[in-house]
């Protein structure tokens, strides 16, 4: 689903009018016809603005998700505030030269080695079966939306 028809499914599940969502958001009511019979979507800008409005979270209306992980549909996307403690993570990683990314990439691999190697000895003591832990691949990276 586009994000102009989840927005519209919004709509009608809570019951409010074009008109009504166009002067909260502000937006004008030809470019919400717009979205409906060309088939586009709202510019980035707005997007905020049509969640605080429609009372839904950016991964709600954008992702498919609620926000806790659990998804209607599959999603490459994923949203953070940079006002969060995350968002400035990424950020402060974005600003970083490809030789300093490099190597926190290099320092996380470490990490997750030393917490699979900790979970396997929780694994042994337990007499649960070694080697099933989840190993992370070297997959295509997915797009990131910072707000």
């Amino acid at each position: 689903m586009t994000i102009s028809e989840n927005i519209f499914e919004l709509l009608k599940r809570r019951g409010m009018s074009q008109k009504e969502f166009s002067e909260r958001t502000g937006i004008a009511q030809s470019t919400i016809s717009d979205w409906k019979r060309k088939r586009t979507n709202p510019v980035s800008e707005k997007i905020l603005i049509i969640c605080e409005v429609l009372e839904v979270t950016p991964y709600e209306l954008l992702g498919g998700t609620d926000g806790r992980g659990e998804r209607s549909n599959p999603s490459d996307v994923i949203i953070i505030d940079k006002n969060t403690e995350h968002g400035e993570i990424i950020c402060e990683y974005l600003a970083m030269d490809d030789r300093m990314q490099q190597r926190i990439i290099g320092y996380m691999k470490a990490l997750q080695e030393a917490m699979n190697k900790q979970q396997m000895k929780g694994c042994r003591t337990k007499t649960a079966k070694p080697g099933k832990l989840n190993k992370s691949s070297n997959k295509k990276s997915d797009p990131l939306i910072i707000v």
